[in-house]
């Protein structure tokens, strides 16, 4: 009896050890740890400096560019690498490569909002954060941040840059849009709370951004520099309201946006990202944050187009970015820096604070002890079953029926069915789903070009049907506005609605303003985008195999209202 109570205590006191033992990254930082030190003090000016740049990588583009830009780490020992397109293989291999040129570990990073598959082939996509907004428990947004970190630790990645806190309160916004969890500022900061910890407790650095918040913007810094003219009071209160929460919670970092804002520093034509008000004055000071800061991509339009030659990364480092993103010269940028070292734009002192905060993070992150990513089994070890699974309960979750609760109840199985999808070439996954509990059914397809002899084909012979069942699909490759069906199919849509059909939207919400009509239907499931899991999450519901439990997380003027679903 007593040796099995020690036994018990032993196991407590290990459990008890073990979540104990991992400080947050914040934590850390208030008690650096002595390697950061060690490493620190080997370090000479020019390599602290070089330590806040991080450089682009593709394994998509052949050998000879990965093999560039391994060159530009052995040269300029820079601080990190932020991985785009390309397959996990590659980038497996490409990562061990250039971990063995950096005497240095590198964090290596992408940003992948929805997962690995924002970037990488042969990897699994969570759902966009638009769709993730509409889902009631955030457990689930939890439990998605756990996987997502698993997949990028057996990458070799140690920071993901995301989760999106911005609030999309601009249906017209062209760079945001679907990547936010919407327009309602306390369901962001609860969906983003929730993603964010999954993915710091499973492990790995996260990046909130884009500070001081992008949702309203109807230009895309990629391409110019927005501008907000908003108070500084709608500012504090609206677009950076997520932020500020987050941080309190337990942010490790934080991206900072490309756009002018009058209100909160006006010099004319500064971006957020090199504003010092903004970046040290608002975010460090006013907000407490001392984790760290990330540059949005120093290489978009929206920041160079008035900072050129190197002028924009120099600038960013005495706003106070810790990190800076995708410099166009690295190299140009580091003795930009040196020399205002000399001539006393910045200290180095602020350039040695941030040197420390980021090898704190790679001691966080485990980047102490070298290990080499483990090539075989790769692809497999970010395809788990439990992901797949889990894509699929999110898809479920998300489902929202606007209409048509009491009437997709009292469709009947036996009935002759016409299944419609609209805005593809071919029979559909939404179609193949529905048939199986709608046993007389039949398969019509309607293009998104779809002629006025086609649509009229169809409308004759669904005329003979007791039951309609219509999926209208995006087939772009993103949940974008301005759905692309032309005058005549969209009519066709409209006769339909004033009919007895059940519609689902494979598109984002915001569409459904462009759809007139659908507001009378009978039945209009939401269903947020065209992928595979999010067609059997809207046939289970017509199916009434699945209780939907979504939530609109935007307005879609004039008939939809940000929570509606039933």
């Amino acid at each position: 009896m007593k040796k099995n109570l020690f036994i018990l205590i032993a196991l407590c006191g290990v459990a008890f050890s073990g979540s104990a033992q991992q400080k947050s990254y914040l934590e850390m930082l208030a008690n650096q740890p002595k390697w950061v030190d060690s490493v620190f003090n080997k370090l000479n000016r020019r390599e602290r400096i070089a330590q806040m740049f991080f450089v682009r990588a593709h394994t998509n583009l052949g050998q000879k560019y990965t093999d560039s830009v391994g060159q530009v780490i052995k040269r300029e020992q820079l601080g990190g690498v932020i991985f785009f397109q390309g397959g996990p293989g590659r980038q497996a291999i490409a990562t061990n490569a250039y971990q063995k040129l950096s005497r240095v570990p590198l964090i290596v990073a992408n940003d992948g909002e929805w997962g690995l598959g924002m970037r990488l082939d042969s990897t699994i996509s969570y759902p966009y954060q638009m769709t993730l907004g509409a889902i009631q428990n955030k457990e689930l947004l939890y439990k998605m941040g756990l996987e997502i970190a698993k997949d990028y630790k057996r990458l070799g990645m140690q920071m993901n840059l995301a989760p999106d806190a911005d609030i999309n309160n601009n249906p017209k916004n062209p760079v945001i849009n679907y990547r936010s969890f919407g327009e309602n500022k306390y369901n962001v900061t609860s969906k983003v709370a929730s993603y964010m910890k999954g993915m710091q407790d499973g492990g790995l650095l996260t990046t909130l951004k884009h500070f001081p918040g992008h949702g309203d913007t109807d230009v895309d810094s990629h391409y110019d520099l927005p501008q907000l003219t908003f108070s500084a009071t709608r500012l504090d209160t609206l677009e950076m309201y997520p932020f500020k929460e987050l941080i309190k919670q337990g942010a490790s970092g934080v991206m900072i946006a490309h756009m002018n804002i009058p209100s909160l520093d006006n010099t004319p034509n500064v971006p957020s990202t090199l504003s010092k008000p903004i970046v040290t004055g608002i975010l460090k000071q006013k907000l407490g944050f001392k984790g760290l800061i990330i540059s949005d991509a120093m290489d978009m339009k929206g920041v160079v187009k008035y900072f050129k030659n190197g002028e924009a990364d120099l600038m960013g480092i005495i706003a106070g970015n810790d990190i800076i993103e995708l410099s166009e010269n690295s190299d140009r940028a580091i003795k930009l820096v040196r020399k205002a070292v000399r001539h006393d734009r910045v200290s180095m002192a602020e350039i040695d604070q941030s040197v420390r905060k980021i090898l704190t993070a790679k001691y966080w992150a485990g980047l102490a002890k070298r290990d080499t990513i483990v090539t075989q089994g790769v692809v497999a070890g970010v395809n788990r079953n439990s992901s797949s699974a889990l894509v699929q309960e999110l898809a479920n979750a998300s489902v929202t029926l606007l209409k048509g609760k009491d009437h997709i109840k009292r469709l009947i199985p036996i009935r002759r069915t016409a299944i419609i999808s609209i805005g593809v070439p071919s029979v559909t996954t939404f179609q193949k789903e529905i048939s199986k509990g709608y046993y007389n059914s039949v398969y019509y397809v309607l293009d998104k070009d779809a002629s006025a002899a086609q649509i009229s084909n169809i409308a004759r012979e669904i005329s003979a049907f007791d039951q309609v069942i219509v999926g209208i699909h995006d087939s772009r490759s993103r949940p974008a506005n301005n759905i692309q069906l032309n005058a005549g199919v969209k009519n066709f849509i409209k006769e339909l609605s004033t009919k007895n059909a059940v519609f689902a939207l494979f598109a984002n919400p915001y569409n459904l303003a462009g759809l007139p009509g659908l507001e009378n239907s009978k039945g209009l499931v939401v269903a947020y985008q065209k992928e595979d899991f999010m067609q059997i999450s809207a046939a289970a519901v017509i199916n009434n195999r699945l209780v939907p439990t979504g939530k609109l997380p935007v307005s879609v003027a004039p008939y939809y209202k940000f929570g509606d679903g039933l």
